[in-house]
């Protein structure tokens, strides 16, 4: 098990908020095989993906190369207004329409980076769920790997770092499950032919059925920790909400 903070929004990311985590971590008893939590209290560390922007940046030389990269000065708002739609609440997954795609804009660093992705199914066993169909283009449109701040973008960022790392599994949220055919897509075009195995678990919900959230002021670990619940309780109550029983 690897331990990753996946820091690539750096206008979202809070060192308190990296903090939180490696304290909760260590609270529950789970140790990292690597990087250990140490590691990230030193300073500078191989799992906190703000620590090595070289990696992503010859990643992207690699698609650069292959001509399959271009520069894209579209906002949310300019997508949504040439008629793309939200899913959700509108603050969801767009589509993007190809409309800077033959424009020539140049990478510089306050243009976003897309990334072709021409028509195509990925294929892909799900350890739960089974045979998975998923056509990127169709999905997402041109993917955005570098946004107009100069940020890393999840997809892009994740995708890389599971290739540099070795990554054999990815265990997540259900939530996640659309962006595998994309990443599994771009990990090819990265060189990469033996994707991850992928496990997509359903998500842990509170009593409403919506996904548990800080944002909603759900139970952090910490709030739990303080009122002395016991790590032992707190993975109880988790695998509870999650459908498990003893």
């Amino acid at each position: 098990m690897r331990l990753r903070v996946e820091d690539h929004d750096r206008e979202r990311a809070r060192p308190e908020f990296e903090q939180s985590i490696l304290d909760d971590l260590e609270w529950l008893g789970l140790a990292p095989d690597a990087p250990p939590i140490a590691a990230f209290r030193a300073g500078r560390c191989e799992g906190r993906q703000s620590d090595h922007p070289e990696r992503y940046g010859a990643a992207l030389d690699v698609l650069v190369d292959a001509g399959l990269a271009y520069g894209c000065a579209c906002s949310r708002r300019d997508i949504l207004e040439r008629g793309a739609t939200a899913d959700g609440d509108g603050h969801g997954e767009l589509t993007y329409d190809g409309y800077c795609r033959h424009r020539g804009l140049p990478l510089a660093s306050n243009t976003g980076v897309r990334i072709v992705m021409a028509p195509g199914v990925e294929v892909f066993d799900d350890a739960l769920l089974g045979r998975q169909a998923q056509d990127p283009a169709g999905q997402c449109g041109d993917l955005l790997v570098r946004d107009r701040h100069g940020n890393w973008t999840y997809q892009f960022a994740v995708t890389v770092d599971d290739m540099t790392e070795g990554i054999t599994d990815v265990i997540r949220g259900r939530d996640l499950l659309a962006s595998t055919g994309r990443q599994i897509r771009l990990a090819r075009l990265l060189g990469r032919e033996a994707p991850p195995r992928f496990h997509h678990h359903p998500l842990i919900v509170g009593a409403d059925g919506v996904k548990l959230s800080k944002s909603r002021g759900d139970e952090a670990l910490r709030e739990l920790r303080l009122a002395g619940v016991t790590p032992a309780a707190a993975v109880e109550r988790a695998l509870s909400r999650a459908g498990w029983t003893p």
